[in-house]
């Protein structure tokens, strides 16, 4: 019995050693994985512009004047004008909008990429993408899905109609109303209607300039000297090759000084803006402003500012902005709000939610730290809800010019810094508290950004555009919350972000109400076959932006589609081949076809020749199909008076019959010999009839070459040069009686002896 209860008693100890293990390995894991309040690692920034901009934030109704480098995220929109550009970016991708097109993130996070396209082009190059990675091209009647890296261009019609898939490089998939269709590298696919989708497919033809704009902007990422330093996915590496120097640092490894003037300091030109889920967030002005201000750090070496970014192999993290703000938990001191840049090494405290692995990562990934000091910073500030930073000595702070700091009304206002700045003693920066949160609340202004005064007085999509609903295959998030039914919670905590699961009890209760009302979500869909269409040779390859080859709606006549009638004239020249000339063709045997009764065909009708207006619109007599035998096929008679083809059309000429190469000619008798004067002018000294033999390799003819005239209208002839008279014919016909008596005649008179 006692042996029974010491096992019993061993079990329940072993048992209860089990549970607590696995309950702390849960938590452990827990806390590494995202949390569902952890804001996404990547954001696109709006980089290049040229022209007219706008951009509209996420739940506002208003467009203003866009700002370079403002990072975007779901539900920002933004609008290019007639005649203008723009470019996104987000690491791993760029996206450049053509004239008269808006955008919109339906989602954008870690995994996802999903843009709304309602009207205009946008060109997609796609550097790397994950086996979970989800990037769709939504337009009003499909969604296009990328499936590879490469380079893509989508065109959604003005009026909704159609749309137009362009692949260079790649794979994609288009899905609308339960088809499927998947297009490849080199081809471009028309997709038509909305109640059921058609897909056309042809070949892609030559870049136009908006293609060879973007291929600009790709050439100058691709060869970017930055790349040998940093991560290809830190968003806007690249501005820094022109912008500044590396050199290497025997502490630090690789650092880029930038070219600024004396007295420069990280996070001194450009506003704070407020965008959620990470709130408060720098957006610096100078055209290189982007990566050095949203990963890496700032050290002051030797009294010159140099950037450190992180490490090479490590995916980054974006931040909002990787500053240490100074002031009182109540949004400064005397009134002001200060900061001063992060150096390496120093852990960046987020202000808003997150977990203990987000941490981990937005660290590891922007700077060499020890993950150690990570999770303490992290246990003493955030678990414990502590803004405020002890007992941790920051490189940057004591030194002269690093804090920045300027009046709260600035701050909210998303007025520019350096117009705003004020000067802080050295005494006043150590008395201050260290934050990691700076308690002010946003107002409209901190949304809309420094041009809130440019609202309603920019350009933006017309309302039918902007309202129009796209075709979706990956279910869209709600749209955002505007910030006026997020106001009143933001100023009950001010300067931290509303938490996702709060943000979703701020949505309308009425659940179609929340459904997003500009997205429809396709059905799934089973695979269906496009017809493939050949483009006429006579319509140039690079149609332009928005102007399909084959526009859906408008068919192209029955002559012109292809696998029309080849007896029926207009038609198409196929691909690859050349135009025919313009002329009568009388009938002629067809190739590896024997030509019996091979005797002189007859002459073309009189004036028989094609409309001038109308080049490749010929007439052509019946003649004999591939593989048919083409009987009575004769010389062709000298051309009647006047027939030939109008001076506009050199090449319009009779012909006359001739058996093709490798043809037998039967019944072939020798050649009549040619009538007194019969040969070409003396310009053309070739232009002459000829005997039945087999037909030459054809060569291209002078641009100016009439056909034969008639005796009587032929110029003044002349002997033509010796290098091209022609040989006389080896075979002569036999004399007639009347011939061979004259001849006699003439004999007898020459061996007469002379008196």
């Amino acid at each position: 019995m006692k042996e029974l209860t010491k096992n019993l008693r061993r079990t329940i100890a072993l048992v209860a050693v089990a549970i607590v293990s696995t309950a702390l390995a849960q938590r452990a894991v827990a806390q590494d994985q995202p949390d569902q309040d952890d804001p996404p690692s990547r954001v696109a920034r709006l980089g290049q512009m040229q022209g007219s901009i706008s951009f509209q934030p996420a739940g506002e109704s208003e467009w203003v004047e866009a700002v370079r480098n403002r990072p975007m995220t779901t539900g920002d929109k933004v609008w290019a004008d007639k005649d203008s550009r723009a470019e996104l970016e987000l690491g791993a991708a760029v996206i450049d909008l053509d004239g008269n097109t808006g955008i919109s993130f339906l989602n954008l996070d870690d995994r996802t990429a999903q843009i709304q396209l309602s009207s205009g082009s946008v060109s997609v190059r796609v550097r790397h993408l994950d086996r979970d990675d989800v990037f769709e091209i939504d337009t009003p009647n499909q969604a296009f899905s990328i499936f590879q890296p490469g380079r893509y261009r989508v065109e959604a019609s003005e009026d909704g109609s159609y749309t137009v898939v362009s692949i260079r490089e790649g794979e994609g998939e288009s899905t609308g109303n339960g088809q499927t269709y998947t297009v490849h590298a080199g081809q471009r696919a028309t997709f038509e209607g909305t109640d059921t989708l058609r897909a056309q497919v042809e070949n892609v033809g030559a870049p136009d300039d908006f293609d060879s704009w973007t291929d600009t902007r790709d050439h100058r990422t691709e060869n970017s000297r930055s790349a040998r330093y940093v991560s290809h996915d830190v968003v806007g590496y690249e501005d820094l090759d022109d912008n500044g120097d590396w050199n290497p640092d025997p502490g630090y490894g690789n650092v880029w000084y930038p070219h600024v003037s004396a007295g420069w300091a990280p996070y001194h030109d450009g506003h704070w803006a407020w965008i959620d889920p990470w709130g408060w967030t720098w957006v610096d002005d100078a055209p290189w402003g982007y990566a050095p201000f949203h990963y890496g750090r700032w050290l002051s070496i030797r009294g010159r500012w140099g950037w450190v970014p992180g490490p090479m192999e490590v995916r980054p993290v974006y931040a909002p902005a990787l500053v240490v703000f100074v002031g009182g938990g109540g949004g400064g001191f005397g009134g002001n709000v200060g900061w001063f840049p992060l150096g390496p090494r120093e852990v960046y405290v987020p202000s808003y939610r997150v977990s203990r692995g987000y941490v981990n990562r937005v660290n590891v990934s922007n700077t060499t730290v020890n993950t150690t000091t990570v999770t303490n910073v992290y246990n003493t500030t955030i678990v414990n809800n502590n803004t405020t930073i002890n007992n941790v000595t920051y490189a940057n702070r004591n030194v002269s010019g690093a804090v920045t700091a300027v009046p709260q009304r600035s701050f909210a206002s998303a007025q520019p810094v350096s117009r705003s700045a004020v000067r802080l003693n050295a005494r006043e920066i150590a008395s201050a508290p260290m934050n990691s949160r700076v308690a002010v609340a946003p107002t409209s202004a901190s949304v809309l950004g420094p041009h809130t005064n440019t609202a309603k007085r920019v350009a933006a999509p017309p309302a039918a555009v902007a309202n129009r609903p796209v075709i979706a295959k990956a279910a869209a998030p709600p749209p955002p919350v505007p910030f006026a039914a997020r106001q009143q919670a933001l100023a009950a905590h001010p300067g931290q972000p509303i938490a996702r699961q709060e943000m979703q009890r701020l949505r309308p209760a009425n659940n179609a109400a929340a459904a997003h009302p500009q997205v429809k979500q396709a059905p799934p869909g089973k695979p269906a076959t496009p017809t493939t269409m050949v483009r006429p040779g006579n319509q140039p390859a690079n149609t332009p932006a928005n102007q399909p080859a084959t526009r859906p709606g408008n068919p192209p006549a029955a002559n012109e589609r292809p696998g029309a009638s080849p007896a029926q004239p207009n038609r198409p020249v196929p691909n690859n081949q050349p135009a025919p000339n313009n002329r009568p063709e009388p009938n002629r045997p067809q190739p590896n076809q024997p030509a019996p009764n091979n005797r002189p065909a007859e002459p073309p009708v009189k004036n028989d020749r094609a409309p001038a207006a109308q080049p490749n619109n010929r007439p052509e007599p019946n003649r004999p199909q591939p593989n048919q035998p083409a009987p009575n096929n004769r010389p062709a008679e000298p051309p009647a008076k006047n027939d030939r083809a109008p001076a506009a059309q050199p090449n319009n000429r009779p012909e006359p019959n001739r058996p093709q190469p490798n043809q037998p000619a039967p019944n072939s008798r020798p050649a009549e010999p040619p009538a007194r004067n019969d040969r070409a002018p003396a310009a053309q000294p070739n232009n002459r009839p000829e005997p039945n033999r087999a037909a030459p390799q054809q060569r291209n003819e002078p641009a100016a070459r009439p056909s034969n005239p008639p005796p009587s209208e032929r110029p003044p002839q002349r002997t033509p040069p010796p290098a091209q008279v022609r040989p006389a014919q080896p075979q002569q016909r036999p004399l007639t009686p009347e011939e061979k008596k004259k001849q006699d005649e003439k004999k007898k008179q020459d061996e007469k002896p002379h008196a």
